[in-house]
């Protein structure tokens, strides 16, 4: 940037992209400066960009630089059909392009017949190489082999998050043999919270919006679309509830509160630095906002088993917030 002697910014380069800008000043006889010409591909700075604009060009700006300065040449993402692998699977392709970019979608019985053609959808908009596994079977298998323990069954979170586990294991096999990096599709939200399975959907190399919560997704999915002028995002996929489909008729408000309320305590807990009852006096439920900071304590082992990723809110897991993991919080 080049600022007068006011402190007025006269320029600046573009945000998140490389740029040059050439100013002509001249010092005058009252000792300041006067700016003859400027020059250079881009004179409008990040400020013009807009908030949602300016997170998802740091989005892909970290996304190329993470893949590319470790050695990798192509990604893997599993796509579930949902709002989250769908935006980072954009931002996989605008950062390195649609030819080194594999999307896999992995069907179980829990998956409806729409999600599943959202996934489809969405990597023909993006021009993507897509490929269907469906884990039907090998969740029998695993099943099966399971029950060989007295007390398993395929009733409650242990069952439902194998099948995480399952997708896991196809994207680390496929990336061990072909050389991907797997891209894993956590938001800030679900990471704060652990609503997220180890071994499982956190299994990859790099986390493209662990530090982008949930809200923020929405409106980044929606910029997605206005950025490249066409349908890149299906609007079936912004306008669903949120699932993970891991049984039926699974919400994600079936084990949080909306997101709206939910990243609002989480900015107050986690980038504000409030306690409960300053985050209370905002006129929120007392229990609700004590479980949610129970949980983000109680999931500090789950952040420090997950990939890196990108910084966009003032303070992000790992980078700015490492709390102990054995601790007496909840005592």
């Amino acid at each position: 940037m080049f600022v007068d002697a006011r402190g007025e910014v006269i320029c600046q380069g573009g945000a998140f992209c490389e740029d040059m800008l050439v100013v002509d000043a001249q010092r005058s006889d009252e000792g300041g400066v006067t700016i003859k010409n400027v020059a250079g591909p881009s004179v409008v700075g990040y400020m013009d960009l807009g908030e949602t604009a300016e997170t998802y060009e740091a989005l892909v700006l970290g996304t190329a630089d993470y893949i590319r300065k470790n050695g990798f040449k192509q990604v893997i993402i599993g796509l579930s059909g949902g709002i989250d692998s769908s935006l980072v699977a954009a931002v996989a392709v605008d950062a390195i392009g649609a030819e080194n970019v594999v999307g896999v979608t992995m069907p179980s019985r829990f998956n409806s017949d729409e999600t599943i053609s959202d996934a489809g959808r969405l990597a023909e908009n993006l021009g993507i190489e897509f490929h269907t596994i469906p884990i039907a079977d090998t969740l029998d298998s695993f099943d099966t082999f399971l029950k060989a323990i007295d007390g398993w069954d395929d009733k409650g979170t242990a069952y439902e998050n194998l099948q995480a586990r399952i997708r896991g294991t196809m994207l680390m096999s496929l990336s061990n043999q072909f050389g991907y990096m797997v891209i894993t599709c956590g938001n800030k939200s679900e990471t704060a919270v652990g609503y997220s399975t180890l071994y499982g959907d956190t299994a990859g190399g790099f986390a493209v919006i662990k530090d982008v919560p949930k809200t923020m997704v929405y409106k980044l999915s929606r910029y997605v679309n206005e950025r490249h002028g066409r349908e890149i995002i299906p609007i079936t996929v912004i306008e669903r509830l949120p699932s993970a489909e891991l049984r039926e008729d699974q919400k994600d408000s079936d084990s949080l509160p909306d997101y709206d309320l939910l990243d609002g305590i989480l900015r107050g807990y986690i980038e504000e630095d409030k306690s409960a009852e300053k985050i209370v006096e905002k006129g929120l439920d007392c229990e609700v906002v004590k479980r949610i900071i129970g949980l983000v304590d109680r999931n500090e082992y789950k952040r420090r088993q997950s990939p890196p990723g990108i910084k966009i809110t003032p303070k992000a897991f790992g980078r700015d917030r490492r709390m102990p993991i054995t601790n007496n919080y909840g005592k």
